[in-house]
């Protein structure tokens, strides 16, 4: 697992950051920020979205290159102290196990209501991690080569669909633009934010990039392809099922596809095509968060035991995929997830920046 074996290019990089958004929240968003907004502008939250997590995720950068070759976890204790560091690095350890539960929770809930039904949603969740452990054994090349498949698929046929669905599609349903004023878009911000969470990838990957200087471009070209896929999303969700529609849809977006069929095609229905590229989305956050939460526990113990630290975080994500008592409680877990993201990756790189700066701590940016 040594890092000057794993170097990743700035398209790899790119392609961790989108495959890490692309998660659940492509099937809930619709509705969370259309509830939170209460008007047609939901597009414009996106958008905004989209800017502010940017701007978050270069300030990360920034701060990742001032300490060229080291992880967050790494480099913190030089700018905070040893003790502070441990607690923010076991937090970030934390945040990251539970994102992987979270996304392989709604994983099996998904597989379960519209695939698999009566199976034991524990079964699913054994199966997802199971073969989650098998693929980030082989290490980060490997879980990028995978990731290189699953993105193109999933963008070329989720792209597809949606544009399938412009039979349903009204613009009356988007008007009146900002009919009451620009408050209610800002209300859609704080809901957007869990399914924008991914850039903090770029705490680990850029200690392992052939060039970090090009880690800005990385974080802008990654949270950009999301933005837009989330717009293309919120816009033919919103005009094909109206707002009113959406609030009292469980999965918005799966709604819209099956809402419509193209009779002569080979798939006449096409939510089941969706859904198993989407279970491979979310499998890529899962993947992905549990090889930066075994990371982080690799470099902040000091340990070299990698696999055996991964191994051993099984049961621990086992666990709080299954704590959820319903679906409700999901969501729930992962309104918290996106106010704690805020937090950890948005105040606190800040922070550390200028902490580091005040404090002549790191050379100069690779």
């Amino acid at each position: 697992m040594d890092g000057s074996q794993q170097k990743i290019s700035t398209a790899q990089a790119v392609v961790v950051i989108v495959n890490y958004m692309l998660g659940a929240g492509i099937l809930t968003l619709p509705r969370t920020t259309s509830k939170a907004v209460g008007t047609p502008d939901v597009w414009i939250s996106i958008l905004l979205s989209g800017l502010v997590i940017t701007g978050v995720g270069l300030i990360l950068v920034t701060l990742c290159k001032r300490f060229p070759g080291k992880t967050v976890f790494e480099f913190m204790g030089e700018i905070t102290g040893t003790w502070i560091a441990f607690i923010l690095g076991f937090a970030m350890i934390v945040y990251f196990i539970v994102i992987s539960a979270f996304e392989i929770r709604i994983m099996a809930d998904v597989t379960g209501m519209y695939l698999l039904e009566r199976t034991p949603t524990w079964a699913m969740v054994m199966v997802f991690m199971w073969i989650g452990i098998y693929l980030i054994t082989g290490g980060l090349q490997v879980i990028i080569r995978v990731l290189e498949i699953i993105l193109p698929l999933t963008l070329v046929i989720f792209v597809v669909q949606i544009l399938l669905g412009m039979q349903l599609f009204e613009i009356s349903n988007l008007r009146p633009v900002l009919g009451e004023g620009i408050m209610p878009v800002f209300k859609g911000l704080q809901p957007s934010l869990l399914s924008f969470t991914g850039y903090e990838a770029m705490f680990i990957l850029t200690a392992y990039m052939k060039n970090p200087k090009t880690s800005n471009r990385a974080v802008a070209w990654g949270v950009s392809i999301s933005t837009i896929i989330y717009l293309i999303t919120v816009v033919m969700v919103v005009g094909s099922l109206s707002l009113d529609g959406i609030q009292t849809r469980t999965w918005p977006t799966l709604d819209l596809v099956r809402s419509f069929e193209i009779k002569g095609l080979v798939f006449e229905r096409f939510e089941s095509l969706l859904l198993v590229l989407w279970i491979m989305q979310m499998f890529s956050t899962c993947t992905i968060t549990h090889y930066c939460a075994s990371i982080g526990i690799r470099e902040l113990f000091r340990s070299k035991k990698t696999h055996f630290i991964m191994y051993l975080l099984l049961p621990v994500i086992y666990i709080a995929a299954l704590m959820p008592k319903n679906l409700d409680e999901t969501f729930a877990l992962g309104d918290m997830l996106g106010t704690i993201s805020i937090a950890l990756f948005a105040v606190l790189p800040l922070l550390l920046l200028l902490l580091s700066m005040i404090r002549k701590k790191g050379g100069k940016q690779a």
